[in-house]
């Protein structure tokens, strides 16, 4: 039984990972965006914890100041009790100032090593922070190169597109400026027909009136 659920459970991590490759492929913004999301929560767990680790070690210096300030009270009165002859609140006190001061080589000694622990999470946090932040830049610069990718993508079947409608648009102007360079050769070969005609007729005109004059009456 434990093997077919371990099966049961390689074939969905499976089919998971395979399905988050082929989103990847698909849409690689979104799933860096997914990333960006975890990465940000797993920085903000150890932003809580830095602050927590702050709040510790003002408790362990609250400690030891109480500590420190208690053997130093007994020391006091052991003294007194000395002087005093008074043998039972002497040891007492004695015994007491011993403990709080056992008490507070402890704590401090706490304090420390929750102060290392602090620094270390303290760089480990500032480390996280840069790295996410350069997941930001690393974004922002695949975006870029997306849209820039997209829009020469968007422009090359815009003209591809178009081209046929290109053709056929230039195609009807070189039909239109033939159509005008026939006409235009047409109206300029009545013009110079016309012409033509004209001054054949004055001359053909011209020459029968001399030929009319020079026959004698």
């Amino acid at each position: 039984m434990a093997n077919l659920f371990q099966r049961l459970k390689n074939t969905v991590m499976s089919d998971l990972h395979e399905a988050i490759d082929k989103k990847e492929k698909k849409n690689p913004i979104a799933v860096l965006n997914h990333y960006l999301r975890q990465c940000e929560q797993e920085v903000e767990k150890v932003r809580k914890l830095v602050e927590r680790q702050y709040l510790l070690k003002e408790e362990f210096q609250k400690e030891y100041q109480q500590a420190s300030v208690l053997a130093d009270k007994r020391k006091y009165q052991a003294e007194v009790a000395s002087k005093a002859s008074e043998e039972g609140l002497y040891e007492f006190a004695l015994q007491e100032q011993k403990y709080y001061e056992e008490r507070a080589v402890r704590i401090q000694e706490s304090k420390l090593q929750a102060t290392r622990e602090l620094e270390e999470l303290e760089r480990k946090y500032e480390e996280m922070k840069h790295k996410l932040k350069d997941m930001y830049i690393k974004r922002m610069e695949l975006m870029g190169r997306e849209n820039i990718a997209r829009a020469n993508n968007k422009v090359n079947s815009v003209l591809e597109s178009s081209s046929g409608y290109n053709n056929r648009v230039f195609s009807k102007f070189d039909e239109i400026e033939t159509y005008l360079d026939q006409l235009e050769h047409g109206v300029n070969s009545s013009y110079y027909r016309n012409t033509i005609d004209a001054k054949i007729a004055k001359l053909e005109k011209d020459m029968k009136n001399e030929e009319t004059e020079a026959i004698p009456s």
